[in-house]
């Protein structure tokens, strides 16, 4: 059965087509409409992440399906803009490899851990919301990519400072999990 909080999570895999759409669509539109629309479609999706979340706890309706699919709404839609950005090239492709990678391979290693047997998991630490928090001021910054309220300060430095912070903790916080991982007691015994 579907539940609300499950359904707002699906609301962030069918803004991708969207957010698509809106880049690479066959209508014409001036950049910064684009631009414009596609922050406001990816903003709209973030929030949908905190709010499904808040919901499943408010409603009571946490289900291990919602648990599976919100971080994979998230990590689709991180990565997705991340290819748009550098296809755009707004973003350094290194820096979208690393992040993109690093999703992947976090990934990768938590369902390794599950099947080993460890009990524990990866949960996220301090590094982990750094570089989330960093990425997502970063990936709307990058879309809007001009000035903001204030001529003189452009979203596109700011996005780009910011998605290099988010890819430095993307590297520590990979490496803070490793160390998390080989540390397991279960996971010892596969090494």
């Amino acid at each position: 059965m579907l539940t609300v909080p499950t359904v707002i999570t699906f609301t962030r895999i069918f803004a991708i087509p969207i957010l698509l759409l809106i880049i690479y669509g066959p209508f014409e539109m001036i950049e910064t409409t684009k631009n414009i629309l596609a922050t406001i479609v990816f903003v709209i999706a973030s929030l949908t992440d905190w709010l499904d979340g808040w919901l499943a706890r408010k409603l009571n309706q946490i289900s291990s399906f919602g648990a599976f699919l919100d971080p994979v709404a998230d990590k689709l839609m991180v990565c997705t803009v991340l290819i748009i950005l550098v296809d755009l090239e707004r973003v350094d492709p290194i820096i979208g490899i690393i992040i993109v990678g690093r999703e992947i391979a976090v990934s990768a290693l938590r369902e390794w851990m599950l099947k080993v047997g460890s009990k524990r998991g990866l949960r996220v630490d301090m590094l982990g919301k750094l570089k989330t928090c960093s990425q997502m001021i970063a990936l709307p910054c990058l879309l809007y990519d001009s000035n903001l309220l204030i001529p003189e300060i452009d979203s596109g430095i700011i996005g780009t400072w910011l998605v290099g912070f988010a890819a430095v903790f993307t590297v520590v916080s990979f490496f803070n999990y490793i160390i998390i991982a080989v540390n397991d007691k279960k996971i010892k015994d596969e090494f």
